[in-house]
């Protein structure tokens, strides 16, 4: 079954997870809380606590299933479910319910709420609202509510990176190529050259010297991101070509060990929170692959166009049936990989 690359091809997959997500962000329980509780006040529900992004298991995948319906509405104007969609977001994003997830966040237990995982996919829904509210006067009353929680996370990422002094490679929540690669989006997208000024300084100081990147060491048991291929994507965006064909040179693994990137990674308990993750890296590899393929070496130009399609079509599947394991989150990661030029 050919595998869909554009928002064309995704067309007959958009209402499903249109679905997935509308059901995913009302839905309370189970849920996952990051959340410090300071005494008995702090006993509170997931919905009391956050009133926009209080479904899906967790905050973060909350808020990059809000993401996947605004990219749906963005691509797909005529979605059948486009109405539904449009209703809950006007539920959602209420000045209201925005001002109680900007008091959570100003309490001194929250300071490091979410970072940087959270905080990319927060910047990574603004910059799809901002693009949404050029061709839709309807999302520009979204746009505006979420705007002081973006001002909030763009001001954390430029207090915390010239904190940060290494970066954290591991193929989980806590990636930094993953974090800067968002708030890059964001940056990028609404001119804040302060914030893209210094994700590209700490790419280079941490990503710019790596040599022969260690691929057979990946994945990790739990991954569902590729260190090595994060930073591969992260740094194409802050170097020109020639620059990044002289780094991609001296990064790329040894032939071998490049195998472990082009074949997709089983899974064997989608009912697992954990195992279940490798679903999402082989979705976010692919998603990875298409970002880069155009600027490697030619003769992986076949090889990563097989592993494109190979790690979607192993994945994609679970995007939306099955275990609630997966199906709280995978579906953006889909939507990355089949709307990914």
């Amino acid at each position: 079954m050919p595998v869909p690359h554009t928002s064309s091809g995704l067309a007959p997959h958009a209402s499903l997870f249109a679905h997935t997500a509308l059901a995913n962000i009302r839905q309370q329980y189970p849920n996952k809380l990051d959340h410090v509780m300071t005494g008995i006040a702090d006993v509170r529900s997931p919905q009391d606590l956050h009133p926009v992004f209080y479904g899906s298991y967790d905050w973060h995948s909350s808020v990059h299933m809000h993401w996947l319906l605004v990219r749906l509405l963005r691509l797909f104007q005529a979605l059948p479910e486009a109405a539904q969609i449009r209703a809950a977001l006007d539920a959602q994003f209420t000045a209201a319910n925005i001002a109680q997830e900007i008091a959570y966040l100003k309490q001194p237990s929250s300071l490091s709420f979410e970072r940087t995982y959270g905080w990319a996919w927060l910047l990574k829904l603004q910059t799809e609202l901002i693009s949404l509210a050029d061709i839709s006067d309807h999302a520009a009353a979204w746009r505006d509510a979420l705007q002081p929680l973006a001002d909030i996370f763009a001001e954390r990422t430029l207090q915390f990176l010239p904190l940060a002094q290494f970066p954290i490679r591991a193929g989980t929540h806590a990636n930094s190529a993953f974090g800067l690669l968002f708030a890059l989006d964001y940056a990028e997208c609404v001119q804040h050259i302060a914030l893209r000024k210094l994700i590209a300084a700490k790419t280079h100081v941490w990503f710019g010297r790596d040599r022969r990147y260690p691929a057979a060491y990946e994945p990790g048991g739990d991954d569902f991101l590729s260190g090595g291929l994060m930073e591969a994507a992260l740094m194409l965006r802050v170097v020109d070509g020639c620059s990044y064909a002289d780094w991609w040179h001296l990064f790329c693994p040894v032939p071998q060990d490049l195998q472990s990137w082009l074949s997709p990674v089983p899974v064997s308990d989608r009912s697992d929170p954990k195992l279940a993750h490798l679903d999402g890296l082989n979705l976010s590899r692919a998603w990875c692959w298409k970002m880069l393929v155009k600027e490697l070496p030619a003769p992986l130009h076949a090889p990563v166009g097989i592993a494109i399609d190979a790690h979607i079509a192993a994945s994609l599947p679970h995007a939306t049936a099955g275990n609630y394991a997966g199906t709280h989150w995978l579906a953006s990661f889909a939507l990355l990989a089949l709307t990914q030029p």
